[in-house]
Protein backbone atom coordinates (compact mmCIF):
# COMPACT_ATOMS: atom_id res chain seq x y z
CA UNK A 1 0.00 0.00 0.00
CA UNK A 2 1.35 3.18 -1.04
CA UNK A 3 0.26 6.31 1.44
CA UNK A 4 0.74 9.88 0.02
CA UNK A 5 0.02 13.05 2.04
CA UNK A 6 -1.89 16.55 0.28
CA UNK A 7 -1.69 19.34 1.96
CA UNK A 8 -1.75 23.45 1.27
CA UNK A 9 -2.87 26.62 2.61
CA UNK A 10 -6.76 27.40 2.35
CA UNK A 11 -6.84 28.07 -1.41
CA UNK A 12 -4.33 26.53 -2.80
CA UNK A 13 -6.33 23.62 -4.90
CA UNK A 14 -5.62 20.92 -1.84
CA UNK A 15 -8.92 19.31 -2.30
CA UNK A 16 -8.85 19.98 -6.70
CA UNK A 17 -5.71 17.49 -6.38
CA UNK A 18 -7.56 14.94 -4.19
CA UNK A 19 -10.23 14.68 -6.43
CA UNK A 20 -8.20 14.53 -9.56
CA UNK A 21 -6.28 11.57 -8.16
CA UNK A 22 -9.35 9.97 -6.55
CA UNK A 23 -10.55 10.06 -10.21
CA UNK A 24 -7.08 8.34 -11.04
CA UNK A 25 -8.19 5.26 -8.59
CA UNK A 26 -7.04 6.59 -5.75
CA UNK A 27 -9.05 6.02 -2.07
CA UNK A 28 -9.14 9.84 -0.33
CA UNK A 29 -8.93 10.12 3.13
CA UNK A 30 -10.16 13.55 3.92
CA UNK A 31 -9.14 15.10 7.19
CA UNK A 32 -11.58 17.82 6.60
CA UNK A 33 -14.30 15.55 6.34
CA UNK A 34 -13.48 12.79 9.80
CA UNK A 35 -13.03 16.69 11.57
CA UNK A 36 -16.20 17.30 10.43
CA UNK A 37 -17.53 13.54 12.20
CA UNK A 38 -16.06 13.72 14.70
CA UNK A 39 -17.54 17.24 15.84
CA UNK A 40 -20.79 16.29 15.25
CA UNK A 41 -23.53 15.59 17.84
CA UNK A 42 -23.23 12.57 20.37
CA UNK A 43 -19.45 12.85 19.10
CA UNK A 44 -16.56 13.44 22.13
CA UNK A 45 -14.63 16.08 20.07
CA UNK A 46 -18.00 18.10 20.41
CA UNK A 47 -18.32 17.59 23.94
CA UNK A 48 -15.02 18.74 24.63
CA UNK A 49 -15.56 21.86 22.35
CA UNK A 50 -18.03 23.16 24.54
CA UNK A 51 -16.47 22.77 27.41
CA UNK A 52 -13.41 25.13 26.35
CA UNK A 53 -15.82 27.17 24.01
CA UNK A 54 -18.99 27.24 25.60
CA UNK A 55 -22.70 26.08 24.30
CA UNK A 56 -22.95 29.03 22.32
CA UNK A 57 -21.20 27.52 19.36
CA UNK A 58 -24.22 24.82 19.13
CA UNK A 59 -27.22 25.74 16.92
CA UNK A 60 -30.33 24.90 18.28
CA UNK A 61 -30.36 21.71 17.47
CA UNK A 62 -27.24 20.63 19.73
CA UNK A 63 -24.76 20.88 16.05
CA UNK A 64 -22.08 22.70 16.23
CA UNK A 65 -22.25 25.96 14.66
CA UNK A 66 -19.51 25.81 12.62
CA UNK A 67 -19.36 29.20 10.54
CA UNK A 68 -19.74 30.63 14.92
CA UNK A 69 -16.79 28.70 15.33
CA UNK A 70 -14.75 29.77 12.86
CA UNK A 71 -15.20 33.31 13.17
CA UNK A 72 -13.99 32.52 16.70
CA UNK A 73 -10.67 30.65 16.09
CA UNK A 74 -9.59 32.81 12.78
CA UNK A 75 -9.33 35.61 14.74
CA UNK A 76 -7.36 33.81 17.77
CA UNK A 77 -4.36 31.75 17.63
CA UNK A 78 -4.63 30.57 20.98
CA UNK A 79 -8.18 29.13 19.87
CA UNK A 80 -7.30 27.82 16.76
CA UNK A 81 -4.64 25.79 18.67
CA UNK A 82 -7.18 24.69 21.26
CA UNK A 83 -9.56 23.68 18.20
CA UNK A 84 -7.17 22.10 16.64
CA UNK A 85 -5.36 20.24 19.88
CA UNK A 86 -9.00 18.92 20.85
CA UNK A 87 -10.18 17.30 17.38
CA UNK A 88 -6.54 16.07 16.33
CA UNK A 89 -6.78 13.27 18.72
CA UNK A 90 -10.14 11.97 16.95
CA UNK A 91 -9.27 12.81 13.68
CA UNK A 92 -6.04 10.53 13.78
CA UNK A 93 -8.06 7.72 15.89
CA UNK A 94 -10.46 7.63 12.60
CA UNK A 95 -7.69 7.86 10.02
CA UNK A 96 -5.27 5.00 11.87
CA UNK A 97 -8.85 3.00 11.96
CA UNK A 98 -9.16 3.54 8.09
CA UNK A 99 -5.82 2.75 6.97
CA UNK A 100 -5.52 -0.52 9.06
CA UNK A 101 -9.23 -1.53 7.61
CA UNK A 102 -7.79 -0.86 4.24
CA UNK A 103 -4.13 -2.80 5.33
CA UNK A 104 -6.60 -5.52 6.30
CA UNK A 105 -8.48 -5.54 3.44
CA UNK A 106 -4.93 -6.89 1.71
CA UNK A 107 -5.23 -4.40 -1.73
CA UNK A 108 -2.82 -2.85 -3.30
CA UNK A 109 -4.12 0.58 -2.89
CA UNK A 110 -2.82 4.05 -3.16
CA UNK A 111 -4.51 6.07 -0.40
CA UNK A 112 -4.18 10.00 -0.56
CA UNK A 113 -4.32 11.62 3.02
CA UNK A 114 -6.09 15.11 2.67
CA UNK A 115 -4.68 17.17 5.43
CA UNK A 116 -5.14 21.06 5.26
CA UNK A 117 -2.33 21.28 8.57
CA UNK A 118 0.24 18.77 7.84
CA UNK A 119 1.42 18.03 11.88
CA UNK A 120 3.45 15.47 12.69
CA UNK A 121 1.57 12.71 14.33
CA UNK A 122 -1.28 11.46 12.05
CA UNK A 123 -0.33 12.90 9.11
CA UNK A 124 3.96 13.06 8.73
CA UNK A 125 4.40 9.91 10.57
CA UNK A 126 1.95 7.98 8.29
CA UNK A 127 2.75 9.00 5.09
CA UNK A 128 5.82 7.68 2.19
CA UNK A 129 5.48 11.61 0.62
CA UNK A 130 4.21 14.75 1.25
CA UNK A 131 2.60 16.46 -1.95
CA UNK A 132 2.32 19.75 -1.02
CA UNK A 133 -0.07 21.98 -3.08
CA UNK A 134 0.96 26.13 -4.12
CA UNK A 135 -0.54 28.99 -5.59
CA UNK A 136 -0.37 32.35 -5.34
CA UNK A 137 -1.07 34.86 -3.22
CA UNK A 138 -3.60 36.41 -5.23
CA UNK A 139 -5.49 33.92 -6.72
CA UNK A 140 -5.95 32.03 -3.26
CA UNK A 141 -7.76 34.91 -2.01
CA UNK A 142 -9.81 35.27 -5.19
CA UNK A 143 -10.70 31.69 -4.57
CA UNK A 144 -11.68 32.18 -1.42
CA UNK A 145 -13.80 34.98 -1.84
CA UNK A 146 -15.94 33.04 -4.26
CA UNK A 147 -16.32 30.22 -2.78
CA UNK A 148 -16.58 30.62 1.35
CA UNK A 149 -18.60 34.20 -0.37
CA UNK A 150 -16.07 36.28 1.94
CA UNK A 151 -14.79 39.93 1.50
CA UNK A 152 -11.13 39.93 0.12
CA UNK A 153 -10.15 41.00 3.94
CA UNK A 154 -11.78 38.01 5.43
CA UNK A 155 -10.24 35.79 2.52
CA UNK A 156 -6.69 37.61 3.88
CA UNK A 157 -7.26 36.84 7.34
CA UNK A 158 -8.00 33.29 6.28
CA UNK A 159 -5.12 32.83 4.64
CA UNK A 160 -2.81 34.74 7.37
CA UNK A 161 -4.55 32.25 10.64
CA UNK A 162 -2.73 29.35 8.78
CA UNK A 163 0.56 28.30 8.55
CA UNK A 164 3.03 30.20 6.18
CA UNK A 165 4.27 28.34 3.01
CA UNK A 166 7.66 28.08 3.70
CA UNK A 167 6.11 25.95 6.57
CA UNK A 168 4.34 23.72 4.11
CA UNK A 169 7.16 24.21 1.88
CA UNK A 170 9.59 22.85 4.56
CA UNK A 171 7.96 20.13 4.28
CA UNK A 172 7.49 18.79 0.63
CA UNK A 173 8.79 16.11 -1.11
CA UNK A 174 6.82 17.33 -4.10
CA UNK A 175 5.72 20.98 -4.77
CA UNK A 176 2.37 20.86 -7.05
CA UNK A 177 2.41 24.87 -8.87
CA UNK A 178 -1.91 25.34 -9.15
CA UNK A 179 -1.66 28.91 -10.59
CA UNK A 180 -3.08 27.55 -14.22
CA UNK A 181 -5.74 25.85 -15.88
CA UNK A 182 -7.42 22.79 -14.30
CA UNK A 183 -5.89 20.97 -17.20
CA UNK A 184 -2.64 22.32 -16.75
CA UNK A 185 -3.18 20.83 -12.98
CA UNK A 186 -4.45 17.54 -13.83
CA UNK A 187 -1.72 16.55 -16.38
CA UNK A 188 0.76 17.51 -13.02
CA UNK A 189 -1.15 15.73 -10.86
CA UNK A 190 -1.49 12.58 -13.16
CA UNK A 191 2.40 12.46 -13.82
CA UNK A 192 3.24 12.78 -10.10
CA UNK A 193 0.91 9.53 -9.71
CA UNK A 194 2.14 7.23 -12.60
CA UNK A 195 5.76 7.79 -11.24
CA UNK A 196 4.82 6.86 -7.89
CA UNK A 197 2.91 4.32 -9.02
CA UNK A 198 5.34 3.27 -11.43
CA UNK A 199 7.75 3.31 -8.20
Amino acid sequence: MTIIGVTGGIGSGKSTVSCILSDLGAIIIDADKIAREVTSKGELALDELVDYFGSEILNKDGELNRKLLANIVFNNKEKLEKLNSITHKYVVEKITDRINKLKNEGKQNFVVLDVPIPVEHGFLDIVEEVWVVKSDKEIRVKRIMERSKLSYEEAVKRIEAQKSEDEYLRIASKVIENNGTLEELENTVARLYIQRKLG
